[in-house]
């Protein structure tokens, strides 16, 4: 571990390196996606630590023990395991590394996933929050104008999310039950 205070660019790897890595031995991988996303469907080696959970020092003193100390990080897609490394590289831990295009690259390069039950995503959720609350603030008008300040709450957030690539809806519906519901927690990638 160092301590700089230099943020490191995010290192990537393919599914198909990471594949030939595992083949030398245990390997790992977290998942950061929410256990609901996770539970859907995951790459069989990955163990599931959502984003908002992460705690950098106890999951790098964790993976020591686990073979290779560097850990790999996935999710749907690879804009959260980015941010998720970091997290890690702000905490001065430098052997993490992104997987490329996520779990649906994994999926499609045909390498071994585990199916669960159908769940809808973070994403879609958020869209269906953010148009219920913009949609009640123009009827809550008709009442009151000042109900269309919730519309114009809502469109600010969009318009800072896109901005910073921060969403606090999402952070929000993340911690909602029907995403916390619990999911097997995987293990090391081994061959």
């Amino acid at each position: 571990m160092s301590r700089g205070f230099e943020l490191t660019s995010v290192q990537e790897i393919s599914v198909a390196r990471l594949c030939e890595l595992q083949k030398g031995g245990p390997i790992n991988v977290i998942d950061v996606r929410t256990p609901a996303e996770f539970g859907e469907l995951h790459a069989t080696c990955a163990r599931n630590i959502p984003l908002d959970a992460l705690d950098p020092a106890t999951l790098m003193q964790d993976c020591k023990g686990n073979g290779d100390s560097t850990l790999y990080v996935i999710c749907k897609s690879g804009n959260r395991s980015k941010k998720a490394c970091e997290k890690f590289l702000s905490a001065g831990y430098e052997n993490v590394i992104s997987i490329e295009g996520g779990t649906q690259a994994w999926e499609a390069a045909g390498f071994p996933v585990v199916r669960g039950r159908k769940a809808m995503s973070l994403e879609r959720q958020v869209r269906i929050a953010a148009g219920a609350l913009v949609l009640l603030g123009v009827l809550l008008s008709f009442v009151n104008p000042y109900f269309l300040g919730i519309s114009a709450f809502v469109g600010a957030g969009l318009i800072f999310a896109g901005i910073t690539d921060t969403c606090g809806m999402a952070m929000l519906l993340a911690r909602a039950p029907w995403n916390r519901r619990s999911a097997s927690t995987g293990g090391t990638c081994q061959n």
